[in-house]
């Protein structure tokens, strides 16, 4: 049997990834049945051990660069070639499911094995990569690490990031062992393929089993500061408080008031805040919070902050306090490359599996990783749209038809790309 039509015959083992997903759930696993996997935690360290450790048994060689992505390589039959590549993330949110970002990351790995136990041979190196920091929960913003890969942040400024306890970046990289001394960026690829959950309710309303993903939405995160004055919630009257957490709360409800007035697409969200002094008989003095706004739209995103940046100060200058906005990321719409949506689309149709095409909400490493290589992602449906919860939940099935897609995708790019 010649290795094209063997390639096109190969499956991914369904129960061994389902295997895989619950295993490696216990690092980090909550009592709810979810995962709290910070970056650059302990937690966060044994994951990528087991990692390390399952790639190895397959043959692979692992590495990681300056960043701490991890490269699990499979040879191929040119060396010289750069690898077809597959990935996602293994860290999670503070109360996070058991899929999001793993399930890329592990599928990724089910290709590998589906290419080791066969005994098939791709032309070019097969590769499965873990990004650091794709979730931006403990050290912001997100897809830090990608985001140095393609040239959008320096090493230096996050190996310099801080968490809210004022812990280095760098220095959690080094403590869990997983600094390498390849500069991050200089690891090159042919192209890169990202299976991911939808997390949100598309697919599943449609009854779809793969999303083609498009692109992605563009969006923008700020950390806005309101300062008042602290004062006695018993002796000072309401005309002459300074109160920074009402102030906050007509700000929030702008955030939800300009997404809303852009919809349908159009998303605001307010997720962190934190309120001082935080004592039952003290008038706030200083409120933190973040907003993240997105459209597929650029032109929309900036819309919708001229519009908000107008509404917070004005609240501000009503409430008599202080406001302090920094952007601290900016995401434009990416669109992936045409070619490897195809090959991800015309997988789906060998196989038989219902899909369509869709446009992804989050952001994601496939981003960045569009900026310096031909990209492509793939969406399998979760229960209710919910991810980012402990409740987030996804069918055997639908990973196990995700990863088959991913596998073919891979294959036909491994037969497409010269380079």
């Amino acid at each position: 049997m010649s290795q094209s039509v063997k390639g096109s015959n190969l499956r991914v083992d369904g129960n061994a990834l389902w295997v895989d997903l619950m295993e490696t759930a216990q690092y980090g696993g909550t009592p709810k049945g979810g995962i709290r996997r910070l970056t650059l935690t302990d937690e966060d360290r044994q994951v990528r051990d087991w990692f390390v450790r399952t790639c190895t048994d397959l043959g692979c060689e692992v590495s990681f660069d300056s960043m701490g992505n991890l490269f699990a390589r499979r040879p191929g039959l040119d060396n010289a070639l750069p690898p077809i590549t597959m990935g996602s993330h293994l860290d999670t949110q503070p109360t996070g499911g058991k899929f999001d970002g793993i399930l890329g990351v592990l599928g990724g790995l089910s290709v590998l094995r589906a290419l080791h136990n066969s005994g098939y041979t791709t032309r070019h190196p097969i590769e499965v990569i873990n990004w650091t920091n794709e979730e931006g929960s403990r050290f912001s913003p997100p897809m830090m690490c990608s985001g140095v890969f393609a040239g959008i942040f320096t090493e230096a400024e996050v190996l310099d990031k801080r968490d809210r306890a004022g812990i280095r970046f760098g220095d959690e990289l080094d403590t869990i062992g997983y600094r390498g001394k390849e500069p991050c960026g200089q690891h090159p690829i042919s192209a890169y393929f990202e299976l991911h959950i939808e997390q949100g309710p598309i697919l599943e309303a449609e009854d779809k089993t793969i999303g083609i993903v498009t692109g992605i939405q563009g969006a923008r995160w700020y950390e806005v500061t309101v300062r008042g004055k602290d004062a006695h919630a018993g002796s000072t009257p309401m005309p002459l408080r300074h109160d920074a957490l009402v102030a906050s709360a007509g700000m929030i409800m702008a955030v939800s008031e300009v997404a809303k007035a852009h919809g349908p697409s159009a998303v605001g969200t307010v997720g962190l805040l934190e309120n001082r002094p935080n004592s039952s008989n003290v008038v706030p003095g200083e409120v933190f919070f973040t907003i993240d706004i997105r459209d597929p739209d650029d032109a929309v995103v900036l819309q919708m902050e001229q519009e908000l940046r107008g509404k917070l100060e004005t609240i501000a200058q009503e409430n008599s306090v202080e406001l302090e906005i920094v952007q601290i990321w900016d995401a434009p719409a990416v669109h992936f490359d045409k070619a490897c949506v195809g090959m991800v689309e015309e997988a789906a149709t060998e196989h038989g599996y219902s899909a369509r095409r869709i446009v992804s909400g989050p952001g994601h490493d496939a981003g960045y990783v569009a900026k310096v290589a031909p990209t492509a992602m793939i969406f399998v449906p979760c229960k209710d749209g919910l991810s980012h919860n402990e409740e987030e939940s996804i069918l055997q099935q639908d990973a196990e038809m995700g990863a088959n897609v991913l596998l073919a995708a891979v294959l036909k790019a491994d037969q497409t790309f010269d380079q």
